[in-house]
């Protein structure tokens, strides 16, 4: 009985530092890109960019693309630089945020937004139901709410857009859930592997900064 008690602690043990580093990195990518973002938009680059802020909004899309063809074998360290790279790019082009919503505002969102997603990540690593179902189909709602989006870029509908927001609320807070309960099971199938932690850091993070700005469109305060 004892051997057995000594394994589970093991596994308690490992698990809590496998998931602590996991949001350990989720949490410095969102400093990095908060604090690029302040950064961009307090001395002017933002401005001084103009039309060249599209760029930086697009090309973690590209880089997101790489990392899913190529990133998937990189050791450890490669995939943590490009992870630490892609947030402070992101936050570039995150950097508007501060010219169209208030300060007040920005903040709020950002606090119910970490709410909410600490909210979703301990159910999906608490609860007994298998989310996999569940995740398949937010992951096509994922993809509705991204052909909409780019429809509305022409449409420039703000019913439309209002619609996006509210079902983004939703989407991103269940894959919060899902990728919890995805990296608890990787843990529980395959151990440790400290790149497990930086690849699901970076799926929580891209939930955290979609959330946000779904909160913000539909919660923030204009400049």
């Amino acid at each position: 009985m004892s051997t057995i008690a000594e394994a589970r602690r093991g596994y308690d043990e490992g698990l809590r530092e496998f998931m602590l580093n996991m949001y350990n990195h989720t949490a410095a990518g969102l400093a990095v890109s908060g604090v690029v973002a302040w950064l961009t938009f307090s001395t002017g680059l933002l401005f001084a960019m103009a039309g060249a802020i599209w760029l930086f909004a697009l090309a973690p899309l590209g880089m997101i693309l790489w990392y899913s063809f190529a990133g998937r074998n990189w050791a450890y360290e490669k995939l943590r630089n490009f992870y630490y790279a892609f947030t402070a790019v992101m936050g570039v082009g995150l950097a508007p945020i501060f010219a169209v919503y208030t300060g007040a505002s920005i903040t709020q969102v950002f606090f119910i937004t970490a709410a909410t997603f600490a909210g979703a990540s301990l159910w999906g690593y608490t609860t007994k139901r298998d989310l996999t179902g569940f995740g398949h189909f937010l992951f096509m709602g994922l993809i509705g709410i991204i052909i909409a989006s780019i429809v509305n870029l022409f449409m420039a509908s703000s019913a439309l857009m209002f619609t996006i927001s509210i079902l983004g609320v939703f989407i991103f807070t269940g894959l919060t859930a899902w990728d919890t309960q995805n990296a608890k099971q990787i843990y529980l199938n395959h151990g440790g592997d400290p790149r497990y932690g930086v690849q699901f850091a970076i799926s929580l993070y891209l939930n955290f900064i979609n959330l946000f700005q779904m909160l913000l469109s539909l919660l923030g305060n204009r400049e």
